[in-house]
């Protein structure tokens, strides 16, 4: 069994933040992969389904974001699993909107939720990254994570989350490059070539050389030339 975590914070106001991405994450997985009702359980919210041939926990922390930590491990202690059975998505500051990208372990890069779950079950889990862009300063970042997504991020937004969720069944098998194509495929899809060659133009028939010369005149043009 594993754990996939969503971070965000709970309630109606922060639902649609820049920092809920997480929990947008999971709500697609559970909806595309049909995972049981959502429950109330270890300090948040759970569901739980299959992805592919893997049980998997989907658990959406509600003791907002600082103290994420706590419901992950209350939830990992109770299935008995280790750190390396846990993943967790996230918003990510330094990717650009819909880039997503899988680390295995390391820092949390001063993200309050990755800091709390460091606290709480060490630093060996995995992560998903999901790139939400930067607002170019500093002192804007709490603003910035703590604002709704635009109407001009829908779109990227909506193939982000249909990526994630085409791939989880990769992600829980622990194939993570056919994750990130499933990803890749939504987000930024082939292009359609646009510069075949046009068929060129096929030469118009040939009129037929009959020894006669066509007559261009028209019909009041031969009728004034016999008088003349």
């Amino acid at each position: 069994m594993q754990i996939f975590v969503g971070l965000g914070n709970p309630g109606s106001k922060y639902a649609a933040n820049r920092h809920n991405i997480g929990f947008m994450a999971l709500d697609r997985m559970a909806e595309d992969h049909g995972f049981g009702p959502w429950k109330s359980k270890f300090q948040g919210k759970i569901a739980e389904g299959m992805l592919g041939r893997e049980k998997v926990l989907l658990l959406k922390p509600e003791t907002f974001m600082n103290l994420s930590g706590q419901s992950v491990g209350e939830a990992m202690r109770f299935y008995k699993l280790e750190s390396a059975d846990v993943t967790v998505f996230h918003d990510e500051l330094d990717l650009a909107p819909a880039k997503c990208r899988v680390k295995m372990g390391g820092g949390h890069a001063g993200h309050n939720g990755l800091r709390s779950i460091h606290a709480h079950i060490g630093e060996a889990y995995q992560r998903v990254r999901l790139g939400i862009g930067h607002p170019g300063r500093k002192e804007l970042v709490a603003g910035y994570v703590l604002h709704d997504f635009t109407k001009a991020d829908q779109t990227w937004l909506d193939d982000l989350m249909r990526g994630l969720s085409d791939g989880a069944p990769h992600l829980a098998a622990g194939d993570t490059g056919k994750f990130q194509n499933a990803v890749a495929l939504r987000t930024a899809p082939p292009r359609s070539s646009t510069t075949a060659k046009q068929k060129p133009a096929e030469p118009a028939a040939p009129t037929p050389d009959t020894g006669e010369q066509t007559d261009a005149r028209s019909p009041l043009q031969r009728l004034a030339d016999k008088f003349r």
